[in-house]
């Protein structure tokens, strides 16, 4: 078992099914609604933790309901929480609308307490950080706490993973911190300026990651698998039919996370991480969608 640091947030996800979005003014009837935990790390470590990692979640959460369910969901799958709880803010939320037809999303995330995550809530948790065999963040919670903490990590020898999503602008030199970066195609664009729609594509945009410092760019492409530098394209893995796409780069994330701190090559790790994902999709919500490693085996003997 393999130990996995990750910093993020938690959100509570509230999803509304609809047969389309709304427009500016226009109140529709929706198909329905779901309350449930989401948020990038918190995701990545329920599905890290259900592979079989032992899995560490920094945060921050405020005094509530939905704080209490961040703790329940992190108890049920084996996380161990490191979340100060504080009363000057709330635990962050979520607006996720689906569409009926296809399973594809739109999000707001309000990351809440989350968003007071700063440097020294990071050298509180240096000695974890740098326990781990691997540490992966993302973008929900300040740059500059994700910043300093790939910083730690890197300087302790950790495995670095960046999950830049939501696509934002990164300082200069974050890159160049981390083993790995695993952004899909809109976030591959908003880094390198490539469109990515064509394993050819995905080539050029990987090449772009590695002249910015990256030491291994893998981009996620949705149902057509993942990009893996020095590979290629490996396929994404189909468990049955589509019912939600919300959390699956999150299972994606997550698997590939965990194989890696146990030892599994790159090439196993992403194929773990794309069967986590594969999975994932056949199921409602996002934490509650990722599968245990039985599942994930399962389906990769298939």
């Amino acid at each position: 078992m393999g130990k996995v640091v990750i910093l993020g947030v938690f959100v509570a996800d509230t999803s509304y099914r609809a047969d389309r979005m709304p427009r500016m003014g226009e109140t529709i009837l929706g198909n329905s609604f779901a309350l449930g935990p989401g948020g990038k790390g918190s995701n990545q470590a329920v599905a890290c933790a259900r592979i079989g990692a032992e899995t560490h979640m920094i945060s921050k959460l405020g005094q509530d309901d939905f704080a209490k369910l961040a703790l329940d969901t992190w108890a049920g799958a084996g996380v161990t929480p490191h979340a100060d709880q504080i009363s000057e803010s709330y635990t962050g939320a979520a607006y996720i609308f689906v569409e009926e037809s296809s399973g594809d999303n739109a999000i707001i995330v309000a990351p809440g307490a989350a968003a007071l995550i700063d440097a020294a809530d990071i050298d509180a948790r240096a000695d974890l950080i740098k326990s781990a065999d691997v540490f992966i963040t993302q973008l929900e919670q300040p740059m500059p706490a994700a910043l300093h903490a790939l910083g730690i990590a890197r300087a302790a020898g950790v495995t670095t993973i960046l999950n830049p999503a939501p696509a934002a602008d990164l300082p200069e030199g974050m890159l160049a911190l981390c083993d790995y970066v695993t952004p899909n195609e809109t976030e591959c664009e908003a880094l390198t300026g490539i469109t990515v729609e064509t394993e050819a594509d995905a080539k050029r945009a990987a090449a772009a990651l590695r002249a910015l410092g990256v030491g291994t760019p893998i981009i996620t492409m949705g149902e057509r698998g993942a990009y893996l530098d020095g590979h290629g394209l490996v396929p994404a893995i189909k468990a049955g039919p589509v019912v939600e796409t919300t959390g699956a780069g999150d299972a994606f994330n997550g698997g590939f996370a965990a194989a890696l701190a146990e030892g599994q090559s790159p090439l196993q790790a992403v194929k773990i991480g794309c069967a986590t994902a594969g999975i994932s999709v056949t199921r409602p919500g996002t934490a509650p969608s990722m599968p245990d490693r039985s599942e994930v085996e399962a389906l990769l003997r298939a």
